[in-house]
């Protein structure tokens, strides 16, 4: 396993000292600016931090650490913001290599992640983990990874790629840099004592680190059930009672902004209206797109609207910088400008924008002046990386045809996945559709309800299972993805057999990623080589198809926002209500299949 270049604290102490004492000249010296000091709440103006060895050595009036040499950066006007630190994301999510990821956060002030790169497990297993976790070692932003909870995220519902078991958690857990477990999504697996589920968040504890969860139902007893059996937080919470219930019972309350799941609005009035102690909040991404990361920021726009909620602009800061950094234990290092810490700063002017004019990661400039100013070293993924879809035959229209079993009918009454804007939840709805001559279940456009095929692309086994959506009004054409959280298989939906035959195809000849098509036309297409999960191209490249892809959403029907990030979860069988996967329908609230029509 690669180790990272960074050096510990012990190494250098020493020199620091020197430096703090006045003995030794600085690296670097940021100069005159309003300090933000996340572990008192202050505003501190007119404060210098002195660097040296990649850590920082002086804060106040630091002109005894100036020598010849020495890097002078005036931040009159401006505020000294430790680095900000995602305490919960996929990188997967971003469509982007991690590398190219890291370009984009670094700009908007992003210096450290906790990525749970439970994606790429799902199709390569722990190689693929220690694929992305390599690539992250030695890049100017410090990546840390959450190993992969569950995968698949159940055992009986569906079939992923790989899997892995409590011996492949142990050994993640001695590589330099995994600072925990990734949400444990089979939240019911550990209340009701699944072996697996214990042995993994018990090799975590024996390891001395995090267990980051994932609990989106409402119930108080599996609720603390889940927090009993040694899981200490959770991002899934969407309401202010939510929250409450779970800080109340001692857990870190990871409150989530993404590019589809706006949760800052409704749970941040924790803290602003319920006052709670605000020490246990941490703010996460989760989930971004592309385009968010150039229009909106990465971590900065998250802080940037607890703050427009009416969270103080420092103690925002504190929930993207040192409360994460004391959550997964790395506050030695990292969250805040002290002696020691290493010399991640943000030079600021407006906090309530949180628009990083200058970011410095380890003491040297890596953004400035509106320009990535450090090296990203290109990471080479294996051969086997870009080969992950293995269909067993090209599919037909005839592969996505529902027959129903209600023989001679001309209707029948289905379960349809109802899908919600801007939330990782669905509703377990219901439908009268017509039957046609042939025993074909046609469901039509006014009725919004688009077929859905989810089809195995890990094994080549052919197997494919078909159900019913409603909410995303396609009107005409078909849609597919490789990016089907969390197995990943293939994920297809439309208005005709026939444009999901040829999208579904044509995606598979690509190697993955997402597709529009219409009458047997690609409209749109992003292209993702690594798993079929990430694209190989530049940022700038990502977004330019991201944007054509939703433009042709729209050409298709579709007003929803973000309408992807929706769709890639349409076959996550862990958060209710109602899920398809290549097994079948799930029922998430019963954890069971059901059948798509009703007796």
């Amino acid at each position: 396993m690669k180790q990272s270049v960074r050096k510990k604290l012990y190494e250098v102490s020493r020199t620091l000292a020197d430096v703090a004492m006045g003995k030794a000249k600085a690296d670097l010296v940021v100069k005159g600016g309003t300090l933000v000091n996340v572990y008192t709440g202050e505003l501190l103006p007119q404060t210098d931090v002195a660097v040296a060895e990649g850590r920082i050595a002086f804060v106040g009036d630091a002109g005894h650490t100036i020598g010849e040499d020495t890097i002078v950066i005036d931040a009159a006007g401006r505020h000294i913001v430790p680095g900000l630190l995602d305490g919960h994301m996929h990188v997967e999510s971003t469509m982007l290599s991690v590398s190219e990821f890291a370009k984009a956060a670094l700009a908007k002030g992003t210096t450290g992640i906790f990525m749970d790169p439970h994606e790429i497990a799902n199709v390569f297993g722990a190689e693929g983990v220690r694929w992305m976790h390599e690539e992250g070692q030695g890049l100017p932003l410090k990546v840390y990874t959450t190993f992969p909870s569950c995968v698949p995220a159940t055992d009986h519902l569906e079939d992923a790629g790989a899997s892995l078991n409590t011996g492949d958690i142990a050994e993640g857990m001695t590589w330099d840099g995994v600072e925990g477990l990734g949400e444990v999504m089979n939240f019911p697996g550990v209340v009701y004592g699944d072996p697996k589920m214990l042995g993994e968040i018990q090799a975590t504890m024996e390891a001395g680190k995090t267990v980051t969860g994932h609990f989106p139902s409402d119930d108080e007893r599996m609720l603390q059930a889940y927090t009993a059996s040694g899981v200490t937080s959770c991002h899934e919470t969407v309401t202010r009672e939510q929250g409450l219930a779970k800080l109340r019972i001692g857990m870190h309350l990871m409150i989530r902004e993404g590019s589809a799941w706006h949760d800052v609005k409704e749970v941040i009035k924790v803290a602003t209206e319920d006052k709670v102690n605000p020490s246990n909040i941490l703010l996460v991404t989760d989930d971004v797109y592309p385009q968010t990361l150039i229009e909106q920021g990465h971590m900065n726009h998250v802080v940037r609207r607890a703050i427009e909620e009416g969270v103080d602009p420092v103690t925002a800061i504190q929930m993207g910088t040192i409360n994460t950094a004391r959550y997964f234990k790395v506050d030695g290092d990292l969250g805040g400008i002290a002696p020691g810490k290493c010399a991640d700063l943000l030079l600021i002017g407006d906090l309530r924008r949180m628009e990083p004019s200058t970011v410095i990661t380890d003491g040297k400039v890596a953004y400035d002046d509106g320009q990535l100013r450090v090296p990203f070293p290109a990471y080479p993924y294996p051969p086997q990386a870009r080969a992950s879809v293995k269909l067993a035959r090209p599919l037909t229209d005839a592969d996505f045809l529902y027959r129903s079993s209600a023989s001679g009918m001309n209707q029948t009454t289905i379960h349809v996945i109802d899908v919600i804007e801007n939330s990782a939840r669905t509703a377990k709805g219901t439908a009268t559709v017509k039957v046609d001559g042939y025993g074909v279940v046609r469901p039509a456009a006014e009725q919004d309800i688009a077929t859905l095929a989810c089809i195995d692309r890990h094994r080549g086994s052919g197997e494919l299972s078909l159900a019913f959506a409603r909410g995303f009004g396609l009107k005409r054409g078909a849609v597919a993805s490789t990016v089907a959280h969390d197995s990943h298989n293939l994920l297809v939906m439309g208005t005709n057999p026939e444009d999901m035959a040829f999208a579904a195809n044509e995606l598979a000849k690509l190697g993955g990623g997402m597709i529009a098509v219409l009458d047997g036309q690609v409209l749109a297409a992003v292209p993702m080589a690594i798993a079929g999960l990430m694209s190989d191209q530049p940022l700038e490249t990502v977004v330019t198809q991201v944007k054509g892809l939703e433009t042709a959403w729209k050409q298709l029907g579709c007003q929803l926002n973000a309408p992807f990030m929706t769709f890639s979860l349409i076959a996550l069988p862990v958060i209710p209500e109602l899920r398809i996967t290549n097994r079948g329908l799930a029922d998430v609230n019963e954890f069971k299949l059901i059948p798509v029509e009703i007796d």
